[in-house]
């Protein structure tokens, strides 16, 4: 069976000097984030993080298009940082991914490797020859066994692991959107028997959304707007540059002034979001019956658009809360925490990726 990363040439890597370390690539539609976390015996401690942004179109379909435009700015990112770990955990988007699940009977590792690649020919929609796939065991009571199939296209995969090897770095692992979420969560907060939780990551063109039932996931989905949207709605209510919305957005700002009702103008967009978010999840389900989700948890730039968040929780009848990536966190003497805190909802998958190593399931 192929794994995300069996296309990926291991052999130089040496999980137990330390000295080496990971530094985990989120390469989105819009921009580049960078986290670098390093494992100590009471749990992981930042190293470095940054952000650089990436032109339109240099991201499309899943995949990287201006591989020189990506590859310059992992350099520069990298450069900018003083980061010296060469060995990569990036991102792919869950929307290019394809997850299934399977029950089996209980069997051992061996057997159980042969008998997922089998049903995948059956439940993956995809000739597996142009596919990496992965699984994991979910549930397991001694009689039967819940498993998670995932698997994404090869040229997917590549796409990102030629950037990283020619930006001179060496691709690791590659680990899905939703995953780091679920791990970034997982990190910072401390479970609740029984609760069902939502994560949602709003980035600058998609949102993506992950539903945790006692800490799996049992929902996954994107919806094709996102920060972006609210960009264009200043620039339409306003007649203003992208940039001027973009800063306006950001900064509450217009021309150096702070003279307009942000909150106000953002409402119809803002409206626009929730109710996505709220049909989607009833659609599947996921809301409206006493199996609802009881908290959600948002986070992606967009996350930041004043009085999403209050909006968002009258919409849902839930509490709903910035999540904060960087919570159960220790901090290098070198981090900026100003920039950190500003940018920490940004960070977010960023920050499950670095927490990932070789061998984890």
């Amino acid at each position: 069976m192929s794994p995300f990363w069996s296309n990926i040439d291991l052999a130089a890597l040496n999980p137990f000097r330390r000295a080496e370390g990971f530094v985990a690539l989120d390469i989105g539609s819009s921009s580049i984030k960078m986290v670098e976390a390093a494992g100590e015996p009471n749990g992981y401690r930042v190293l470095h993080a940054g952000i650089l942004p990436l032109p339109a179109g240099a991201v499309q379909n899943n995949m990287v298009v201006d591989k020189e435009t990506v590859v310059r700015t992992v350099k520069s990112l990298i450069q900018a940082n003083g980061i010296r770990s060469t060995n990569v955990i990036c991102g792919v988007p869950g929307r290019a991914v394809i997850i299934k699940k399977i029950e089996l009977p209980t069997q051992d590792e061996k057997e159980l490797e042969a008998n997922v690649e089998f049903e995948a020919n059956n439940v993956i929609p995809e000739n597996l020859e142009n596919v990496n796939l992965d699984y994991q065991v979910l549930t397991n009571d001694g009689k039967r066994m819940d498993i998670l199939l995932v698997a994404v296209k090869k040229e997917i995969i590549n796409s990102y692991a030629e950037v990283i090897r020619e930006a001179g770095l060496s691709p690791a692992i590659m680990d899905v959107d939703y995953f780091a979420m679920e791990n970034m969560h997982e990190m910072n907060y401390e479970p609740n028997p029984g609760e069902i939780v939502g994560l949602i990551h709003i980035g600058a063109r998609y949102t993506t959304i992950n539903v945790l039932r006692d800490g799996v996931s049992s929902f996954t989905g994107d919806l094709v707007v996102g920060g972006e949207a609210f960009t264009e709605s200043l620039m339409q209510s306003l007649k203003v540059s992208y940039d001027q919305a973009e800063k306006l957005k950001m900064t509450g700002l217009l021309e150096g002034k702070k003279s307009v009702d942000l909150q106000s103008l953002l409402k119809p967009a803002s409206d626009s979001l929730v109710e996505e978010i709220a049909r989607t999840l009833s659609l599947y389900g996921v809301m409206g019956t006493e199996e609802g989700v009881h908290r959600f948890y948002l986070s992606g730039g967009g996350a930041k658009v004043p009085g999403l968040c209050p909006l968002f929780a009258e919409r849902m009848g839930v509490p709903v809360q910035l999540s904060e990536p960087f919570r159960g966190f220790g901090m290098s003497k070198s981090i900026d925490r100003g920039y950190l805190a500003d940018s920490a909802l940004a960070l977010a998958v960023g920050v499950g990726l670095s927490i990932r190593r070789p061998g984890d399931r």
